[in-house]
């Protein structure tokens, strides 16, 4: 094995032991790499190979879809001192993707319709949410579709959630870091930048590469009675996670914290969000669009 790759994955390795969000695991996660990486596993490999070896040995001891090691043909710095400039570059690309609202419709029957495809941070991406809720705040039913949507931020998906809630008194989500040894509150929020959507219906559509932030939107909802969940099961991915870049190319996603619904006392870690109503991705639309026309006989569907 090259001596870089050894180098580089005993640093994954000490990132794992340090900051996994469960400790009696990160040990037993680290232990198995090191041990891979004394019995050759990994010689011979290419960077983009080694990367995906990793990524599949390391969740084959741990089934935690945020750990993994990841091969970018971009370089990047792994320079501290050039983090303002990696966020300002992120916080570019988020603009030009309008921070994840790929579309707002106005469908057939009044019902409003979003593609997110990301959720994006509150302070960054806020006036994007309230642009999309605000054209479909004079909708009877809303679809907001998260099939594509790969992850993202607990601020804003809590920013997300807001909007389907009277006030500020729901309490939404709680996430335990490990690092800090202590645990933020997701409460809904008192000001959003447009009208709540409450008293009407809302569907959430979700598929199996649902990931993460957007799981997080429709297990809260689903949680609370707010939202019908219409499609396939989610990927199942819980766990906030930390991002150390270990040379140009290569970095380590470490999950260093966990959610906890303060509904269920859980979250959906592995297991992922069940739909209400299963459905295949392709067909979760029409399935959704299909149960607003019925009569309203759930909770959620005549909120």
């Amino acid at each position: 094995m090259p001596t870089s790759h050894a180098h580089l994955l005993a640093r994954a390795a000490d990132r794992i032991e340090t900051g996994y969000v469960f400790p009696e695991r990160a040990t037993e996660i680290a232990s198995a790499l090191r041990s891979r990486v004394t019995d050759g596993a990994y010689d011979g490999l290419s960077g983009r190979e080694l990367c995906e070896k990793v990524t599949a040995d390391l969740q084959e001891v741990c089934p935690d879809r945020h750990l993994r090691l990841l091969w970018s043909d971009e370089p990047h710095s792994t320079e501290p001192a050039d983090a303002d400039e990696d966020r300002a570059a992120m916080l570019e690309t988020l603009r030009r993707e309008n921070h994840g609202v790929r579309r707002v419709e106005r469908l057939d029957g009044n019902t409003g319709y979003i593609d997110l495809r990301r959720v994006t941070e509150a302070d960054a991406g806020g006036f994007a949410i309230g642009a999309a809720m605000q054209l479909v705040a004079g909708t009877d039913a809303l679809v907001l579709d998260l099939r594509a949507c790969s992850g993202g931020a607990p601020s804003g998906a809590a920013l997300w959630c807001s909007h389907f809630f009277p006030d500020d008194a729901t309490h939404l989500n709680d996430i335990y870091d490990r690092g800090t040894d202590s645990t933020r509150q997701f409460w809904t929020s008192a000001h959003l930048p447009a009208p709540r959507y409450l008293d009407r219906p809302v569907y959430v559509l979700t598929s199996a590469d649902t990931f993460s932030g957007g799981e997080d939107i429709a297990y809260t909802l689903q949680a609370h009675e707010r939202a019908v969940i219409v499609g396939e099961r989610t990927r199942g991915g819980a766990h906030p996670t930390a991002w150390h870049a270990l040379t140009a190319h290569v970095t380590v996603t470490v999950p260093t914290a966990r959610t906890v619904s303060p509904v269920t006392g859980t979250n959906w870690e592995g297991t992922g969000v069940t739909p209400d109503t299963p459905a295949p991705a392709a067909e979760a639309l029409d399935a959704a669009l299909a149960t607003i026309r019925e009569p309203a006989d759930t909770p959620a569907q005549r909120r």
